[in-house]
């Protein structure tokens, strides 16, 4: 169903796909190595493969909500968090985000809600320097249950003082969605992290946008905002 905006009134961000880009460059030199006989679309095949490599947590999410492995796959990933070298590649920004975080400051109380440990998140958001815009940060071992179920979402809620059904999850992934829908939140899916539209309109997204930039689209006409 279409987002509720007039009840939106605060912002939930996941990280990986959402705010923080794929290596598109990383992902074409990739794709030359996909055999087209075999694959389909070779370009589309090295994007989720880089973001796999990029974002094990996540992408092992995701894999858990199509096996029903939510249980054990979210110990393995605090497991992972704790014991995974930390990568030191830079990270990329999806293109426009800062702008609409800085427009968005002051007029939503905002959250970072990610599986992402704490150092890899403080890491990315400290790179571009993002952390001066978020009320709370929640991370995948801030809460008992990280992602997809809906503990980081009611923590982040409390932490910025809004109830959960005035916020809005916004995340690329299945593992988003499930996370912002059981806490009772609305959900909106991004298409330029690892998720397809198909999936997230399975899980219940209650709107699907091309990338994240469009938020500021949908909470701004009519001059709502």
């Amino acid at each position: 169903m279409p987002l509720k905006v007039p009840e939106i009134k605060a912002l939930c961000f996941d990280v990986d796909g959402t705010l923080s880009n794929t290596d598109d460059l990383y992902a074409q030199k990739v794709s030359k190595f996909f055999p087209r006989l075999l694959i389909k679309d070779p370009a589309h095949a090295a994007r989720r493969f880089v973001m796999w490599i990029e974002s094990p947590g996540n992408a092992l999410l995701g894999l858990a909500d199509s096996l029903h492995l939510d249980d054990e796959m979210v110990a393995f990933i605090n497991w992972l968090s704790r014991h995974r070298r930390l990568s030191s590649k830079k990270f990329l920004l999806v293109p426009g985000v800062d702008e609409m975080l800085k427009q968005l400051h002051g007029r939503y109380p905002m959250a970072i809600v990610s599986a992402r440990d704490e150092m890899g998140t403080m890491r990315f958001l400290e790179q571009f320097d993002l952390a001066r815009y978020f009320d709370a940060i929640v991370t995948g071992l801030s809460a008992k249950y990280t992602k997809p179920y809906p503990d980081p979402v009611l923590l982040a809620a409390q932490k910025m003082n809004v109830p959960p059904e005035n916020c809005l999850m916004i995340g690329d992934t299945t593992v988003d969605i499930r996370a912002g829908k059981s806490a009772g939140a609305q959900t909106l899916g991004v298409l330029c992290g690892f998720g397809e539209e198909p999936e997230l309109r399975r899980f219940g997204a209650d709107e699907i946008v091309e990338d994240t930039t469009k938020l500021w689209e949908i909470l701004t006409a009519d001059g709502r905002s």
